[in-house]
Formats: structure tokens, sequence, C-alpha cells
């Protein structure tokens, strides 16, 4: 076993007003997204783009990816500022309707890779190093044209190879396009209603940089799904990963995983498919995490508005149960259109809280719903802990700064500690406009954290599937390494913890998708480690 130690994070003064703080321009992110808008109103227009937090040049702190006809990098600095580094990188134009992005180390030559996903073709990107990429989707044997949306990298056979689930949405061309009114009389978005479905697809890794379609062998092949959300999640703790895919007007599926190459769909009698009306409801970004210190992942759904957020309480044996209708989490999101959701714990306080991101798809919503607005603000949701049998939750969105209550017509959002100094930081794409970043300026100075990064050898380089467990004084906690997850994007495969005020770690275990299980005791927090699988 080899543990690296990788640095203390640098101590930088804390705002007094605790407040996520808008550092976009000071950071050097020029961003705008390019929603294709003609006056047409086609379906395409109104998704947008994902983005990225992940570490592309293995520095241990973690760059940008944004995605766009054109797909944005930029390198980070190490000192709160990031550097476009896009005209050398070689990146391919993804076509007029980019959608998703995903990170993983699928042929683990230590070089953490992108797959593009997108309306007209989805693009896999060899890292070469140096920032530089090349596009290996015909050589690879990816073939997707299908409105790929959310992605993720994932062994589902655990053979030390990662494997790729895209999720892809509707049948719309051009020429299929369709004639949807609000009022009757002007041209308006239509709903995924109005076109079919479309099937998802499962790319196996057969190693030598090659995948094959696996979609129907592994019994995933399902033309009447919408898909815009995919999280990997062991939900029934067997130790293989399954899948929850997020349907927008159709049932969400849960797959589990068989451990023979197939799965089965348990979405209907688990209680995810449907809202507690037992209709399909409009499900976009999604999210997998133990909210509640339970042992299990639950879900967090992002639905369209007045549906409110899904929250998926994991009760064990197969069964979910929605908490978010008798929640304030319920409540506060009834009017919102949410895309990009997460858990992460922001005050580093040990127990994960609530981000999403919202905006419509209709420029002129407010004219048949006024209370619905097009530019939403993100709503963010602080964790109580635990109160006899239940956690509850408190809309803490007005009280972070007036960043953070800034309407945004949001899409894609991911978390990342890129300054690196402890705390989780978000990053958001919005919809035909700028992609913001909010660095974490809201957790209590007195609470402690330890940040992991995992190298697999037997495993997959990049640890995905990998269970890290931190137990401290006041208790245990546990993370999954996953790629996919929110909404068309991708955080960061580092994993922080937070401590609270606990000054000692009793222990860090972790579980590998090999079988290998490490234990490290002593270890002080308040810093980033990278551990390597046991050779």
């Amino acid at each position: 076993m080899r543990l690296l130690l990788v640095f203390a994070a640098a101590a930088i003064p804390l705002l007094a007003q605790p407040r996520f703080t808008d550092v976009t321009a000071q950071a050097g992110i020029v961003f705008k997204h390019n929603a294709a808008k003609a006056g047409k109103k086609w379906l395409p227009e109104t998704m947008g783009a994902g983005c990225a937090f992940i570490d592309l040049d293995g520095d241990q702190y973690p760059d940008i990816v944004l995605v766009n006809p054109r797909p944005v990098i930029y390198r980070n600095n190490r000192n709160g500022t990031f550097t476009d580094v896009t005209a050398t990188a070689g990146l391919p134009a993804l076509g007029t309707f980019p959608m998703g992005v995903a990170a993983g180390d699928y042929d683990n030559d230590g070089r953490v890779d992108l797959y593009f996903s997108a309306l007209d073709g989805d693009h896999l990107l060899h890292n070469e190093g140096g920032f530089k990429f090349r596009d290996v989707t015909k050589a690879a044997g990816i073939a997707n044209a299908s409105f790929g949306t959310s992605a993720a990298f994932f062994d589902y056979d655990r053979d030390g190879k990662l494997d790729i689930f895209v999720a892809n949405y509707v049948q719309w061309t051009p020429q299929g396009d369709l004639r949807c009114s609000l009022d009757g009389v002007s041209k308006s978005y239509c709903t995924p209603e109005s076109y079919k479905g479309v099937s998802s697809k499962l790319f196996r890794n057969l190693g030598d940089g090659k995948f094959e379609d696996a979609t129907r062998a592994a019994h995933l092949y399902d033309p009447s799904s919408k898909s815009l959300g995919v999280a990997v999640l062991d939900y029934n703790s067997d130790g293989w990963p399954d899948l929850f895919v997020a349907n927008d007007t159709q049932p969400n599926k849960l797959y589990r995983n068989l451990k023979n190459g197939t799965f089965a769909e348990e979405g209907m009698s688990a209680g995810v498919a449907f809202g507690e009306d037992g209709v399909a409801r409009g499900a976009m970004g999604v999210d997998a995490a133990d909210y509640d210190r339970s042992g299990r992942p639950h879900l967090l759904v992002g639905n369209f508005s007045n549906q409110m957020l899904g929250l998926y309480r994991n009760e064990g044996k197969s069964l979910f149960v929605d908490e978010a209708p008798r929640s304030t989490v319920g409540r506060s999101s009834l009017l919102c259109l949410a895309f990009g959701v997460f858990f992460f714990d922001y005050d580093l306080d040990g127990w994960l809280d609530i981000f999403s991101a919202n905006g419509h798809i209709e420029e002129e919503i407010a004219r048949v719903q006024p209370k619905v607005k097009f530019a939403q603000a993100p709503l963010l949701f602080h964790n109580l802990g635990r109160s006899s049998e239940s956690v509850r939750f408190e809309d803490v969105s007005a009280k972070l700064g007036t960043d953070l209550t800034r309407p945004l017509v949001a899409r894609g959002a991911a978390y990342a500690d890129f300054d690196r100094d402890g705390d989780l930081d978000i990053l958001i794409t919005s919809n035909n406009g700028p992609a913001v970043l909010y660095r974490n300026d809201a957790r209590p100075p007195q609470n402690h954290w330890i940040g992991v990064k995992l190298e697999g050898t037997k495993s997959n380089r990049s640890g995905i599937g990998a269970v890290v467990r931190v137990e401290s004084p006041s208790g245990k906690q546990w993370r999954m390494v996953h790629s996919g997850s929110s909404y068309c994007s991708m955080s960061d495969l580092a994993l922080n913890f937070g401590l609270g005020q606990d000054a000692s770690i009793t222990a860090i275990e972790i579980e590998w998708p090999s079988g290998v299980r490490q234990r490290l005791a002593g270890v002080k927090p308040d810093q980033y480690l990278v551990i390597q699988e046991s050779k």
C-alpha cells in the first residue's frame, strides 16, 4: 500500500459573513453558452450544456471543462485563477447542440479521459497529457447519435476497466420538429411528450482502447425512455454498481446489477419510478448519497416546475420513500425547474446538504404561470442532522449572500474544492448565458475535514466505484467515488469529508472494486491524501 500526502490546505481567511462568492471574473473564466437560438423554438435549444470539475493534468487541482459547440478547457493555476488552454487542446467540434461531459481513465494510463454527449453524435477523447486530447470515437467503437445527455463512467462488470453509460433523450430532428403553443397563438417549445423516446446505451470496455455496444446484452435496452440524468450507486449494498436513470415524463428506472453482465429494472417496485401521486414527472438531474448516515445511498432528483424535488430515502430491502412532499425541500422547490442537483457538505459539519441549479425552458412562462419565472435562483438546503428518526433540512439559499440569490437559467452544476482550502465550491452553466464560479466562504472556521483521492491498480485507475469510510469521534461517514450525477455534468473525483469539530480521525477504510480492503489509522485532518490501491 502506498499513501501519499499531497499537501495541507493553505490558510485562507474566511469572510465574517458566511456566503458563496461569485469569483468568475477574478478567476479568469470568460464563457457564454451558445444555445443556437434562431427563433424557431427547437427543443434542443432549451436543454443547454453541462460542465465538469476534473483534474486533467494530475497536479491534484481540479480543472474546468465547459460544454459548447466547441468545448472549452480551463487549467487551474493553483492560485485561485484559471487559464484557457482550449486553443492547443485539440478538442473537436461537437455539433450545433452539445449536451454533457463525463470523465474517467478508461485505458488506465494515469490520465483522465473525456466523453462528450451531443444531439448529433458523441465523442470520446483520449488524454494525451499536457492538456492535449485525441478524438478516438470511431477507433474505440463508440457510436451514439441519439440526443445524448448525461453520461457516466463505471465498471459494471468489475473487470478493472471503465465502461460508459449514456442517457439518451428523444427522437428529434429539424425536419421532424413539431409546433406547440402555450397560448394557442404563438409557437412555444414542445415538451418531450410530443416526441418518441429512444434507448440509452451501455458501452462495454473491451480493453486495448475498444468498446462494444452492450445495451441489449445487459438488458438495458428501452426505447420508451426519455433520459436526462444518470447516477451510479450500490443501492442494495452488494458491492456491485447499479444505475438510476432519470426520465422526463416517463417513469424513472432503477437497474439492479445482477453480477453476471446484466441488469434487472426495479424502479416501480422500489418506489422511484413516479412521484407521490403515481404520475411520471419531468425528471432532469440526479444524485445519490447517504445524507442521513444510515449506511444506505438515497436519491435526489431534479424535476419540472410545480413538481418539486424528489428526495427518495432508501429504506433498505429495495424500497425508497419520497421525503420531499413533507419537508422544506419539497415546499421550497415546488415552483422551480431543477436541472443540476447534488449532495455535498458545504459547511463541513459532517452532514450532506442539497444544492439545486434551476431555470425554466420557456422565456414566456410567466405570461401563463405568473408565479413561475424563466430565470430562477439556486437553492441550497442545509442538513440539520438527525432528529429522532428523521433528518431535517433548512432552506438557507437567501442566507449565504446576494451572489447565490441571483436568478439564472441554470442547467449544469458541479462541485469541487478548486482552491484546495478544504471546502467545496460550485460551478454552474446557464442556457445561452454565462458559466458562474462560486467560491465557498460559508463554512465555519472551526470545522475540520479530510480530502481523499484514490488511484487504483487492480481496480480502475480512477478509483471509480471504490467506497471510502471515515470514522471520527462524532461518528462514521462514507462516500463512493463516482462519475456522472447532476445534469450533463461531472464533479471532482476527489472526496471531501466534513468532520465538524472533530480534531482527530479514528480510521479511514477503503473498499476497492477489486475486493482489496485498506485501513489507515493515525491520519490527521485538514489535508488532502492520495491513496494508492495495494500492489
